[in-house]
This record gives structure tokens, sequence and C-alpha cells, in this order.
């Protein structure tokens, strides 16, 4: 039954795809593009990247101000008004001053590589012994996440004004070439003939 919903879903998104592939050749497109502007020029990515969350921060966090006071008798009152002005705050700060944000967010970044690649080599230390090879892909990923957490570490504050810009332009960058490979991939069948 499973494997049944699950062809099925894979029917449905191959259709998708199909249909909509001129659209899907595009979005790639534009990705590769930003992406590639991002990693030649990844300060204005990284600045970009902390004001854009900043923004996000500011107007959820004054969205739930507002609802938090005409929710007042709610349950955790306060805790929803606490969340609220924190997300404002941040917003607020990392607005007027997105070059030390994009520190802050780069010393985030670190740490989430340090226990991303902390967690990735115990996940394949723990699957060694198993038949998989996989488990050598996990150590591995897990020694470049530590090594790229280090190198970070090692150039700050330098480092805070690229890494953000370039990792973005790197994700952009492959997730265009995803979309414009899946839509070449979904050219037109012939009359009649079932979409894959």
């Amino acid at each position: 039954m499973a494997t049944t919903g699950s062809l099925s879903a894979s029917r449905a998104f191959a259709k998708s795809v199909h249909d909509h592939r001129k659209l899907f050749l595009f979005e790639g497109i534009v990705l590769v593009v930003l992406g590639m502007l991002a990693i030649f020029v990844p300060l204005v990515a990284s600045l970009a990247a902390t004001a854009f969350f900043g923004a996000i921060l500011l107007i959820s966090g004054v969205v739930g101000f507002i609802a938090t006071l005409k929710a007042r008798h709610a349950p955790a009152f306060s805790w929803s008004l606490v969340s609220a002005v924190l997300a404002i705050v941040t917003g607020a700060l990392l607005l007027a001053s997105p070059v030390r944000g994009t520190i802050s967010l780069t010393v985030i970044l670190i740490a989430f590589l340090f226990v991303e690649g902390g967690v990735s080599i115990m996940f394949a230390i723990q699957h060694r012994s198993r038949e998989s090879n996989g488990w050598a892909w996990a150590l591995a990923s897990g020694v470049i996440d530590i090594g790229l957490g280090a190198l970070l570490v090692a150039g700050l504050p330098g480092t805070a004004l690229w890494a953000l810009g370039l990792l973005i332009g790197i994700n952009m960058v492959f997730g265009g070439w995803s979309l414009i490979a899946m839509s070449l991939n979904a050219r037109p069948s012939p009359a009649g003939a079932p979409i894959a």
C-alpha cells in the first residue's frame, strides 16, 4: 500500500514537472544567476541575507506583539510577549547594524557546523559495523562540517563578511542546477505515452 502511494506521488510530481517544465527551467536559471552573483560578491549577499533575516524577525515580532496584546487573557501571555519583544529587538538590531549581525549569524553557523559535524561522525561510527557503505559518506560529511567550522573560526571576524553570502550562493547554484536538470529531463513525451 505504501509503495503504491509513493509511486502515485512520484507520478504526480513527474507530471507536474512535465506540465511546468519551462517554469522550472526559468526558476533554475534565475537561481543559478543569483547564486553566481552571491559567490562573486559574497559581502553584498551576506549583508542582504542579514537584512532580510532582520526584516523577517522585525515583522513577525510586531505581528506577534499585536496578536499577543489582543489575546492578553490567553495562557502563556507573558511568554508570548517576551518572544515577540525579543523578535522585534533582534530584527531591529540586525537591520541597524548588518555587519555586526552578519558576524553574529556566522557564529551561529559555526556552532551549527560543529554540532552537525559531531552528530554526523557519531552516526557514522554507530553505523560502521553495518553492511552499508553509507557510513563513510556520513563520516566524510561530519569531518568536512567540522573542518569548515574551524576554517571560519580561524578567520573571524573577516570570514563573517563572506561566509554567509558564499554558502547561500553555492546553495542557490546547486538548487538552480537541480531545477534545470529536472526541467530538461521532462521533455515532451510522444502523443499518448504515459509520463513516467
